[in-house]
């Protein structure tokens, strides 16, 4: 049985409303740097994203994203043009506001996400769910960032739960899914479309349905 409910946030409870491509080259442009557009794209700063999950704020994600260029970007300006841009584009899927209120009704229900603590922390803030939660986790707090052990670790001891009666629920096949599946939870990957489910996973549910979908594949885990 199901007695408690961990939560992905980015593209999981809230997406935002631009592309992060747009989001990024809009944040270049307001730091200065323009001319980095083309040169520093959504792929590269995923890669250097992952080398720095436990960092306090973006600014050595772009610290090693401006390095093999000749460019005078501030790296703090950038990482605080990004996280602006990044918290002002974010909206919630709709409906989770009530789910996550009619889930604590039921169970114990956390959050664990991935990123900086000054950016994730600006989200919640925006957001205004700091109190949504029983705990919240952010991997920039861990020792590790998911699919770490170590990052579900801290939301099982929050949440005061054991793996096998735990649910997460994430969009990212890697980090959340097999992550979470891994350290011994049960795992619901939610799919945005054209979204393949990922092998780990104990049940999907499309994102738009979410909120509808959620309460029944707990019941059923």
């Amino acid at each position: 049985m199901i007695r408690a409910v961990g939560f992905d946030l980015d593209a999981t409870l809230a997406v935002p409303e631009r592309s992060r491509a747009r989001i990024l080259a809009d944040a270049l442009d307001a730091a200065g740097a323009p001319e980095l557009t083309d040169a520093v794209d959504r792929a590269a700063y995923l890669d250097a994203h992952a080398n720095h999950r436990t960092a306090d704020s973006r600014e050595p994600v772009f610290a090693e994203l401006l390095e093999p260029h000749d460019a005078e970007a501030d790296p703090a300006a950038l990482a605080d043009a990004y996280r602006e841009a990044v918290t002002t584009a974010l909206v919630p899927v709709p409906g989770v506001r009530e789910l996550v209120a009619s889930l604590r009704e039921e169970y114990r229900v956390g959050l664990l996400t991935n990123g900086p603590v000054r950016a994730q922390s600006a989200k919640l803030d925006y957001l205004g769910w700091w109190d949504a939660f029983d705990t919240v986790h952010i991997s920039g707090d861990l020792p590790a960032g998911k699919p770490d052990e170590r990052a579900f670790e801290a939301l099982l001891d929050g949440l005061g739960s054991d793996p096998d009666e735990t649910a997460f629920v994430g969009d990212h096949p890697v980090e959340d899914v097999r992550g979470a599946a891994a350290a011994g939870l049960r795992t619901v990957h939610v799919l945005g479309e054209g979204d393949d489910p990922a092998p780990e996973a104990d049940a999907t549910v499309a994102r738009d349905r979410l909120a509808r979908d959620l309460p029944g594949i707990l019941r059923e885990l």
